[in-house]
């Protein structure tokens, strides 16, 4: 790893496998811990409220301490923190430094690594500084092969990590952070669309190696509902890895469909949704109870019993904003396969081969009626319990393609093959003549890869569309032609048919998810290829005002949606109600109750409008200095 601790030479020494126990991780902040270095001293959320002149909440700099101001913490309180962690404070350079003449880091061999090898390798996934939206950290350090007169910079990377593998860690940090009014990020493995896990000039506390793992056979829900099996969770396992604890025990757990993204953080805060969305609901509807380190630097635990606003806040209310989870207690649901039909048609002589089997067609009505046809058999699907994958895809030259895959939970391969045949009967009839073979089946905990990743520099867009936009034909027909328009204009239209009822997620206790994915049919993504990395400003500015318009008749087509605060377009119009619905005005009060001082900020969340980024062009990145507006 390149990466190194702030004050030695050396790997990280941090566990590198999934389930370990929870001894260690769940070691808390001392009274005696304090009183060697008062700078990790724990804050008082009442007293700040009442008396913030006192406190410093309303008396505060207008803006964050950065790296160049005398505000800036010395070397010696760095040097401190460092010791309060257990030499867990790392100072590290991007990853691409390694390709800079000019950085200490340089390193030819490392760099072809990166260009070369890296994205089949979880290299990015486990670097403390990286995420895979790059431009929102300001592209200050791109990988390249020539970097002959560039310069890598720190950018929107965090300048201090916390290498976190305990609750005691994660204290220390925030409680840092807040006595010295230095900005704070938190990241695990860095899969998020909107630059939440970057932050120049600020601390970042990367909970990638918070990995326990204990499975509960009884567990009994404080306050609500749910008595049955459970696991407790640490925030930084992977979906891999909880799969493969899952597997261990032949039970379900619910996460997301990328296998590498974490389990138990940001996909939860976010909402969370999976392939069986429409049989357990969202990751939400999972969580039975939470351990939170709040902005005042305590440990808590959130419950429908205890601290009811967080445990409602923290499930779908947005991340980075009311404090950090450190462990997670869900539901462990039985063991269940995961059976796949799938198939491809395409318009023209640019054939699409995967998913198979694949048909070439030339008529161009019968393949936009079969666009239709496919999604129209999303409410069948997702009354089924199933989960329908779709790519609308561009192939240029006037060719496109429709990619298509039920993944229907529970069902053998015969049942399958009955489920999709009234749709491959209807397409047939249009004139596409489609096929499947024998769907394949897989125990769902079974899943390990592919987990490779690497960054991007392209953005997208997202809407969750509700039941009334298919039932009503007017709409349906709107919201077709709108997704049309996107493919014929070179995006790609991905789309999930799920329905995560609150029949299906066992009527959990109020959660502060959008309330408009309980009535969803549909979740789509609309993929921008434009490369920001290679853009001026003004020409990426223009690329979005381009993508924005064509999301404009999808919004109009789909009145009462929303957009998946987890996979979005930070810049999404009145963000706050498509994020989180009717939920908004709840969650700035408990944003504010909860954290006066505004030690957790992230953009489009909560409460997020009081403070900006000043960044050096019109480019929404994380590359600047975080200031109150």
């Amino acid at each position: 790893m390149r990466s190194i601790p702030f004050f030695f030479t050396g790997a990280i020494l941090a566990p590198l496998v999934s389930g370990l126990g929870f001894t260690e991780s769940d070691v808390s902040l001392a009274d005696r811990d304090i009183a060697t270095f008062e700078d990790v001293a724990f804050g008082d959320a009442v007293l700040a409220k009442l008396s913030p002149r006192n406190t410093g909440a309303g008396s505060s700099p207008r803006c964050k301490a950065f790296p160049t101001d005398n505000a800036w913490p010395s070397e010696q309180k760095w040097s401190k923190l460092n010791e309060s962690v257990g030499g867990a404070l790392l100072k590290p350079l991007p990853a691409a430094a390694v390709c800079y003449g000019n950085s200490p880091a340089f390193n030819a061999a490392a760099c072809n690594f990166l260009l070369t090898n890296a994205s089949s390798t979880t290299f990015y996934l486990d670097d403390p500084l990286t995420i895979l939206s790059q431009w929102a950290q300001g592209n200050t350090c791109p990988a390249a092969r020539n970097t002959t007169g560039s310069t890598c910079t720190q950018g929107g990377f965090p300048v201090y990590v916390v290498n976190a593998t305990s609750v005691k860690q994660v204290q220390a940090a925030v409680n840092f952070a807040r006595n010295n009014n230095v900005r704070l990020v938190i990241k695990n493995t860095g899969h998020d669309s909107v630059g939440r896990n970057a932050g120049g000039g600020s601390l970042s506390v990367w909970t990638h190696y918070l990995k326990g793992f204990e499975f509960l056979p009884q567990y009994t829900q404080p306050g609500g509902n749910y008595r049955g099996p459970a696991a407790r969770v640490g925030s930084g396992l992977q979906v891999f890895e909880a799969f493969a604890n899952a597997e261990k025990y032949n039970v379900t757990l619910t996460a997301a469909s990328c296998l590498t993204i974490g389990s138990y953080g940001g996909w939860i805060t976010g909402g969370g949704h999976s392939p069986l969305a429409s049989k357990f609901g969202l990751g939400v509807d999972q969580v039975l109870s939470l351990q939170v380190v709040t902005a005042d630097g305590r440990l808590v635990t959130a419950d429908p019993r205890t601290n009811e606003d967080l445990f409602f806040a923290l499930r779908g209310g947005g991340g980075s904003t009311y404090g950090i989870i450190t462990s997670a207690i869900v539901k462990s649901h039985p063991q269940i396969n995961l059976t796949i039909a799938s198939f491809t048609f395409t318009l023209g002589s640019t054939a699409s081969t995967t998913p198979g089997p694949a048909v070439t067609i030339t008529n161009s009505t019968a393949f936009w009626k079969g666009f239709d046809a496919v999604f129209a058999y999303g409410i069948p699907t997702v009354d089924a319990g199933g989960y329908l994958w779709t790519n609308g895809i561009n192939l240029g030259a006037g060719s496109f393609t429709m990619q298509t895959r039920a993944q229907m939970p529970g069902l053998t391969p015969a049942q399958a093959t009955t489920f999709i045949q009234p749709l491959l009967t209807t397409l047939n009839a249009l004139g596409i003549p489609v096929t499947i073979d024998t769907p394949s089946t897989v125990v769902y905990s079974s899943q390990r890869g592919p987990l490779g990743a690497a960054p991007g520099n392209s953005r997208f867009a997202s809407r969750i569309f509700p039941r009334a936009a298919y039932q009503n034909a007017t709409l349906f027909a709107a919201t077709m032609a709108a997704a049309r328009a996107t493919v014929e204009a070179g995006y790609v239209f991905h789309g999930l048919n799920m329905a995560p009822t609150y029949k299906a997620g066992g009527f959990s206790a109020p959660a502060g998810v959008n309330p408009v994915w309980r009535t969803a049919v549909m979740h789509a993504d609309v993929f921008d290829s434009f490369n920001i990395g290679t853009a001026t400003p003004a020409e990426a500015t223009a690329a979005h005002v381009r993508l924005d318009a064509l999301m404009g008749p999808l919004r109009v087509a789909t009145p009462g949606g929303g957009a998946y605060l987890n996979e979005a377009d930070v810049q999404e119009p009145d963000w706050q109600h498509s994020f989180y619905g009717s939920n908004y005005e709840k969650l700035v009060r408990i944003k504010r109750a909860r954290d006066p001082w505004g030690v957790f900020w992230a953009p489009a969340t909560p409460g997020s409008e009081s403070w900006a980024v000043q960044t050096p062009n019109e480019i929404p990145s994380q590359n600047g200095r975080l200031c109150r507006v």
